[in-house]
């Protein structure tokens, strides 16, 4: 049998696996939200669908699962001040949403207007695994945004990626 591992073991680690950053909105009858998140990845392109990994203890997870759809913007290293507001620097969510451009994408959620990409979700299906909600999302829209350098994090820090020669050469 496996050794059990600790949550600080298992957090350390985790810390050094580079992901891109995302902010994760929703707007619907149960309101508007949005919370910064590094788990999110593809899960089929048939159907296109992905996964996003909210903490369940949150004050926005009932609203997310509520309204039944949200909308993944990929951030570019320009948005480090918005990926810090909305992973809770800045409680007031009007606040939040003030410090950039919206439009709404075909379910009604906010994307963000310089995004690299914002994939636009209708949540067919939501796991409960340990203290986070595992929200499956079928994309119905994407929306190809800015080309700008993608903002990562890795070793509880931001960063973006160096651009590297050409192999073979």
């Amino acid at each position: 049998m496996a050794t059990q591992i600790s949550k600080a073991d298992f957090r350390d680690a985790m810390a050094r696996v580079c992901a891109p950053v995302n902010i994760v909105t929703t707007d619907g009858p149960a309101g508007r939200g949005g919370f910064t998140a590094t788990a999110m990845c593809s899960v089929s392109d048939e159907p296109p669908t992905l996964l996003v990994c909210m903490n369940g203890r949150s004050t926005q997870a009932a609203m997310f699962l509520s309204n039944r759809r949200f909308c993944v913007n990929v951030l570019t290293h320009d948005h480090m001040h918005l990926a810090g507001k909305f992973a809770g620097a800045t409680r007031d969510m009007e606040a939040r949403y003030s410090a950039a451009r919206w439009q709404t994408l075909t379910s009604g959620t906010p994307a963000l207007s310089d995004a690299i990409v914002n994939f636009d979700c209708e949540i067919e299906d939501v796991h409960v695994v340990g203290t986070h909600n595992v929200m499956i999302g079928r994309v119905i829209d994407v929306r190809h945004g800015s080309g700008g350098s993608a903002l990562l994090y890795v070793d509880r820090n931001y960063t973006q990626p160096t651009r590297l020669g050409s192999f073979g050469g």
